[in-house]
């Protein structure tokens, strides 16, 4: 086994009996990065930064002075600030910008003892459920199409991708850069599911927290009251190591809350005799994909077997989650965005005066899907229509955050659901006629951050072709572990994910 093969927890458990350095560690990760750059999930590398910081931690292994992370080469998404190294959303309206600050979430990262090898791919400004918005480009997942030949796929990577997996998005670089073994876990965001459905499309495990649970400093902006922290990583287990370092209160937040972060790596493998487990009737719909039904019901088997107690559950405000979200999301993305102006810094386009300067940099800086979603965030606030679109959906929005409070007032611990309609799909296959298309990846997963509760998808098995499937847990709010429990209690049910042979190299 390579040393970028071990899990984080084993690499961790090495690290501490010195069978290997974390320099050692850190260099097989990059050599890995070099050899999967047509997976183009990174856009930038810092390979001088990461053996500087590998370095450091060596020495602080050696003398008894490691902390949680130590010595852990980590991935960062590009919506992190990260002092004086790339971070541009994946936008070209940031063009260049490298932040003279550190975002608290990484800040945690490095003081837990973490490596930083590179930057990831994402959607630009996180608007996307493919990662094919990016700037840079689209990112491919380390899976192979079904029925394709490695020498089909290296050809088509060396091209345009198109027709190969998507890694889902918006946090597609992290799914796959932690599928394909390109670090050891990685930050991810999840504004309507873009932590959960790229887990479930790449065979990982990722955890969106609940609103609060992490600090959005230093987190570029899409829909302020949506966005949410959180990690993906190859098991629950090291989603759980992840978090506990991410998380914790920042005074420079005021929507962080203070509250303590448990050890969350405690929870796996703890009973979950006797908890219950909601299955809401809402989530079955019409024209179901057979193989995603059959994934819930083996979910609902999984937890049984194990001790939990199974009740039938109505959510009845879920039809109407989709639309409300794609409301209050694009109205958020339009005030967030109206920041990028190209006066300050980022793109600059030339321009006869301040308006006109305003109009060329926003139409060059922004992609299709970006402008598209400002556009219907100016429409949905503008005079004549704020009633009847955004105060309405708001309105929505507390029916759905209402229908989770009954449930869990009622007795339920947690909700399981499918994370995704179905498996991933491949480059240039859905959105480019009807966005709507795209937007429905989504059905799942965006009544969770709707209500600001916490949500992971746990790898669970994989389709008759051979693609991974995910499941969503949805739990009480701040009450991540027993969604870290429940987690292991599916992932272990299912079986190891036989992740893909490196055909990219």
């Amino acid at each position: 086994m390579e040393p970028n093969d071990l899990t984080l927890a084993e690499a961790r458990d090495a690290l501490r009996a010195r069978k290997l350095s974390s320099v050692e560690l850190t260099r097989a990760h990059l050599a890995a990065m070099e050899r999967a750059r047509g997976l183009n999930a990174y856009i930038v590398e810092t390979p001088e930064v990461a053996l500087k910081m590998a370095s450091a931690s060596d020495a602080r292994l050696a003398r008894g002075d490691a902390g949680p992370l130590e010595g852990l080469p980590l991935g960062v998404k590009d919506l992190y600030a990260t002092r004086d190294v790339h971070t541009q959303a994946c936008s070209h309206i940031l063009d260049q910008f490298k932040p003279p600050y550190e975002s608290t979430v990484t800040a945690n990262l490095w003081r837990d003892g973490a490596v930083m090898l590179g930057k990831l791919n994402m959607d630009e400004f996180a608007m996307g459920s493919s990662n094919e918005t990016s700037w840079y480009g689209p990112v491919a997942s380390p899976w192979l199409p079904p029925n394709w030949s490695v020498e089909r796929a290296r050809a088509a990577l060396a091209g345009d991708k198109t027709g190969l997996l998507v890694p889902g998005g918006s946090s597609g670089g992290s799914a796959s850069a932690v599928a394909a073994h390109l670090c050891l876990a990685a930050t991810a965001s999840d504004t309507g599911g873009s932590i959960r459905q790229p887990a479930a499309f790449t065979g990982t495990a990722g955890i969106k927290p609940t609103y609060g649970r992490c600090s959005r400093y230093g987190m570029v902006a899409f829909a302020s009251s949506l966005d949410q922290a959180g990690p993906i990583a190859r098991n629950v287990r090291d989603a759980a190591i992840m978090l506990r370092s991410m998380a914790g209160p920042d005074v420079r937040d005021s929507t962080c809350a203070n509250v303590p972060v448990p050890d969350y790596e405690a929870a796996i493998g703890r009973s979950v005799k006797g908890l219950r487990i909601g299955v809401p009737k809402e989530y079955r719909l019409d024209g179901m994909n057979a193989e995603i039904e059959a994934l819930w019901a083996s979910g609902v088997d999984w937890m049984r077997d194990a001790g939990a107690d199974i009740v039938d559950i109505s959510l009845p405000n879920t039809r109407h989650a989709l639309p409300a979200y794609y409301i209050v999301a694009p109205a958020e993305a339009s005030s967030n965005l109206a920041r990028y102006d190209g006066v300050r810094y980022g793109l600059r386009e030339p321009a006869k005066d301040i308006v006109d300067l305003y109009e060329e940099t926003r139409a060059h800086g922004f992609g299709k899907e970006v402008r598209r979603r400002v556009m219907i965030g100016t429409y949905v606030l503008s005079a004549g229509y704020y009633d009847a679109y955004y105060v309405r959906a708001q309105k929505i929005r507390t029916l759905i955050k209402r229908d989770f409070e009954d449930v869990f007032a009622a007795g339920v611990d947690a909700i399981l659901t499918p994370a995704t309609p179905t498996a991933a799909f491949g480059i240039g296959e859905k959105g480019s006629a009807d966005p709507v298309e795209m937007y429905l990846n989504d059905i799942f997963t965006v009544t969770v951050n709707m209500a600001g509760l916490p949500g992971l998808a746990a790898p669970a098995g994989r389709t008759a072709e051979g693609l991974p499937l995910g499941l969503q847990l949805i739990g009480r709010p701040f009450d991540e572990e027993t969604l870290f429990a429940l987690g292991a209690v599916i992932e272990r049910a299912a079986g190891p994910m036989e992740l893909p042979k490196p055909w990219w190299a």
